[in-house]
């Protein structure tokens, strides 16, 4: 059974820096593919950003292009995602989610947090941007 743990949330000033850690246990992620998502108060969850660890795949949510970075440290079965310029607006609750890398699209680099088969999750990490 895949586990997942994040950590790495806190508090920054507009424009500052953070990097989340999903550090994954029970199994390699070698074949998963790995989202990141949000959840601001009063919002839906929302897709961040994605990685495919077997093809390669990484796609970035529009919001968060050029200023959020996934990648994966293969030794320590742990996905990264590293945030600069971070503003009010990317405040929320940012979990990591896996499932087995297929060969449809939302099985290679999930980014719709409601997808049935994306079911290893993390318990959330809190992000606070103040202005």
């Amino acid at each position: 059974q895949l586990q997942l743990v994040e950590s790495g949330g806190g508090l920054v000033q507009s424009g500052g820096s953070l990097r989340l850690s999903c550090a994954a246990s029970g199994l390699s992620l070698d074949l998963y593919a790995i989202g990141w998502f949000r959840q601001a108060p009063g919002k839906e969850r929302e897709g961040v950003s994605c990685l495919g660890n077997r093809s390669g795949t990484i796609k970035y949510a529009d919001s968060v292009k050029g200023r959020f970075t996934i990648s994966w440290d293969k030794a320590k079965n742990t996905i990264y995602l590293q945030m600069n310029d971070l503003q009010p607006e990317d405040t929320a609750v940012y979990y990591c989610a896996a499932l087995l890398e297929g060969l449809i699209p939302q099985t290679i680099c999930p980014m719709d947090p409601s997808y049935e088969y994306l079911e290893f999750w993390g318990q959330g990490a809190q992000v606070t941007v103040s202005s």
